[in-house]
């Protein structure tokens, strides 16, 4: 039997090809998705990796041996997969590992209108169903086997988008686009054509081996290439896009990253003057700025834990109109409440090129405090050393402790969040103050502990 622990992870299936996994399982897969779903037909598309085309075929064969339509449209970003599990009204599956190396790749899944598929939401079932078939036999075919059915969406995409974003008013800018050889490379031309844009593309050409730098845009040895290129060329900007192209970083016109807390609260803003009074979701590690600038801008701020599964299943219970988190994932209710980083892109064309000034004057009335980053260190017992930094903080009397997502502690001028991850045997710190100095005080004073 397929051990499928290390390969079914809590939204998505990712591991190495062909050694965790292969075309084979690709397929059960396939047949147990169609199964979960109980959909007549379904949308599958894929990255840029060698293994992408076969892996994404063998599912959707999986799924046709089952009975179900399935339309493949080829290569796509996973918001553009998103796209057409929402316009289509399909479930859907994208052949995908993100910004993982070349030797891996997954499958990120959703129901129809792009709802989201994890643990608890059909994931568990399907795997069940594969390590099940896997020992015994796939069960019999259907009598009348589904269709495969091609169908390029690239352009209704981009056009979905431009229509959600106005930029007729802009003036022209000047952008560097990294694409780190991910599907930004595929997808920016098109979403960018015809608009006041001179696109400066770096590493467009699709390469799933990552030869330039790891498609990672978080890590800062990743965007050192579109640091340079944006200060040689004198752009407006520049746009990093991890490697299924769903996330993007900005940094502004003298190569300084641009906080995604920065972004979240900029976009919230445009997205409150649409749609007045709207609930905005951020989770709660994003800055102090984000829930500032929404209730500043008439809205109302709801936190809530890290992870897009939270973040999607927020947004569906209280109707909100967009959310963001500090990992650069936003995620917008007029896209399904899925994530697209490219429709974060165009709102911060949008805001620039509706003034005159640079892009840092611009994102300075929203980032508006002191941060560390994210601290990870590695720790055999993260229970442990949670429970001493909590003793250490919890007689004070200036703070407040919560534990919606790990420990945050709260004082007048500064907080800190310390979460275990889920994988690795890490601790994850995040501090926030209003100025540098505390920042570091703080965060010494937690290390410190942790690191015990």
């Amino acid at each position: 039997m397929a051990d499928l622990s290390q390969l079914v992870k809590a939204y998505d299936v990712r591991g190495v090809v062909p050694d965790q996994w292969d075309e084979t399982l690709a397929a059960l897969f396939g047949a147990a998705f169609a199964q979960v779903t109980g959909a007549n037909a379904v949308v599958v598309g894929h990255d840029m990796r060698p293994s992408s085309p076969g892996l994404s075929r063998a599912f959707a064969e999986g799924a046709a041996a089952r009975g179900v339509d399935v339309t493949e449209i080829g290569l796509c970003s996973t918001d553009e997969l998103y796209y057409a599990s929402g316009a289509l009204d399909l479930p859907g599956a994208m052949f995908t590992a993100s910004h993982n190396p070349a030797q891996y790749n997954g499958i990120k899944m959703c129901r129809a209108g792009a709802a989201p598929v994890g643990q608890d939401t059909g994931l568990a079932e399907i795997r069940a169903l594969v390590e099940r078939w896997s020992t015994e036999g796939a069960p019999p075919s259907a009598a009348t086997p589904g269709t495969l059915t091609q169908r390029d969406v690239l352009a209704d995409y981009a056009h979905h988008l431009r229509t959600l974003v106005n930029l007729t008013a802009s003036r022209p800018l000047k952008v560097v686009v990294d694409a780190g050889n991910g599907m930004g490379g595929h997808t920016v031309p098109t979403v960018f054509d015809g608009l006041p844009i001179e696109l400066v593309p770096l590493f467009f050409e699709l390469d799933g081996t990552f030869p330039n730098h790891e498609a990672n845009p978080l890590d800062p040895k990743n965007i050192v290439d579109l640091q340079a290129k944006v200060r040689e060329v004198g752009a407006d900007l520049g746009l990093a896009f991890d490697g299924d192209a769903d996330r993007c970083f900005v940094v502004d016109e003298r190569g300084e990253p641009v906080p995604p807390s920065a972004i979240t609260a900029l976009v919230a803003e445009r997205e409150l003057a649409k749609h007045p009074g709207g609930t905005v979701i951020h989770n709660c590690i994003t800055s102090w700025s984000v829930p500032e600038v929404v209730k500043e801008a008439g809205g109302t701020a709801v936190r809530t834990r890290v992870g897009h599964s939270f973040i999607k299943a927020e947004m569906a219970r209280t109707g909100a109109i967009f959310g963001g988190e500090h990992s650069a994932h936003y995620y917008f209710r007029d896209f399904w409440n899925a994530d697209t980083g490219m429709l974060a892109a165009l709102h911060v064309l949008a805001a620039l090129g509706e003034q005159d000034g640079t892009l840092s004057q611009l994102v300075a009335r929203y980032d508006r405090y002191a941060a560390s980053g994210e601290i990870n260190s590695t720790v055999a017992d993260q229970p442990g050393r949670a429970a001493a930094v909590r003793a250490a903080f919890e007689q004070r009397p200036d703070v407040q402790l919560d534990e919606l997502d790990g420990l945050t502690v709260t004082a007048p001028t500064w907080w800190f969040n310390l979460r275990a991850s889920n994988t690795e045997p890490l601790l994850r710190l995040n501090v926030e103050a209003r100025d540098a100095q505390t920042v570091a005080q703080v965060r010494d004073e937690v290390l410190a502990i942790v690191r015990a």
